[in-house]
């Protein structure tokens, strides 16, 4: 499985922790930024969603400071269901009721691992109703 992150300035400290988590489990592809330089999050929201777009990656993680800016960036990606997450009980949802690709997260989260592990580990849902649900999302607009 690979799996894609990035972060702003901000998150750059957290990035680096969950790289360091993943990395035994996981093929990782950071996508920057690697400074606490300031540098604009839609940047690397997108490269994060169009990799998802694209097939390059099959779940992405994204660290802003509050994660809502990512999220919102990342969402604007065709193919991208991106939630952000501050708990185990929601990155459970949003893969088993919204099958996101990718989660957004605070700079300040400190229960990452167990976020992160809920979120790749939990199968979307095969009821008729979320499958539904989803389809009407990825459909939308076209």
């Amino acid at each position: 499985m690979k799996i894609g992150i990035a972060s702003d300035h901000r998150g750059v400290f957290l990035k680096e922790k969950i790289k360091n988590y993943l990395n035994e489990k996981y093929k990782i592809i950071d996508f920057g930024t690697n400074s606490i330089e300031s540098v604009d999050y839609p940047e690397y929201a997108f490269k994060i969603g169009e990799s998802i777009r694209d097939n390059k990656i099959d779940f992405g993680i994204l660290i802003c400071g509050t994660g809502i800016g990512m999220s919102i960036a990342c969402n604007k990606v065709k193919k991208v269901r991106c939630a952000k997450v501050d708990n185990k009980e929601e990155a459970y949802l949003a893969r088993f009721h919204n099958n996101a690709n990718v989660i957004a997260l605070s700079e300040n989260v400190t229960n990452y691992k167990e976020i992160i592990d809920t979120f790749l580990t939990t199968d979307s849902s095969k009821e008729e109703k979320h499958q539904r649900r989803v389809a009407m999302i990825d459909n939308y607009g076209n």
